[in-house]
């Protein structure tokens, strides 16, 4: 598969969470923890393999892209530590959902940037034989990504 093409796979996936969350009853606390354990890991794999083998490969085909790679690292580095905080939060926590909220806007601003501003630039630059070798190296990577979110490099950016 196309690496960026699974990437926005992943972006699909994890919006439909988030409409499921938006969509969940102010009181649905049994349902939202799960929504949110899915959402972590979701998120926590997909920010894995883009760190680790898209980012670096976009910087060296696209040295243009280079801004854009390290400011996605610093929204990582912001995504990761609220779903450090929201593993251990208690769905009836008074900040629960304010915290969610917060991660949807953040992950959403990131991943209209990726896929107007500079997506369209690495894919010209790459093209698909690339790309699909990217893909399947990050399809790869998946099964052995941390589930921690402060386990992943941009924690530590």
């Amino acid at each position: 598969m196309d690496a960026i093409v699974l990437l926005k796979d992943d972006h699909k996936t994890v919006e439909k969470l988030f409409k499921e969350f938006e969509g969940a009853g102010e009181r649905a606390y049994k349902k939202k923890r799960d929504l949110v354990d899915q959402i972590i890991e979701e998120l926590t794999v997909h920010a894995h393999i883009e760190e680790q083998i898209f980012y670096p490969a976009a910087r060296e085909s696209v040295p243009e892209t280079s801004d854009h790679v390290l400011e996605s690292v610093e929204e990582h580095h912001v995504v990761v530590w609220m779903l450090s905080e929201l593993a251990g939060l208690d769905p009836q926590d008074e900040r629960f959902d304010a915290k969610v909220t917060v991660l949807i806007e953040n992950v959403r601003h990131h991943v209209e940037e990726e896929e107007q501003e500079w997506f369209p630039q690495v894919r010209e630059a790459m093209g698909r034989k690339r790309l699909q070798e990217l893909g399947e190296e990050m399809e790869k990577a998946r099964p052995g990504a941390p589930k921690d979110p402060l386990a992943l490099s941009s924690a530590r950016a």
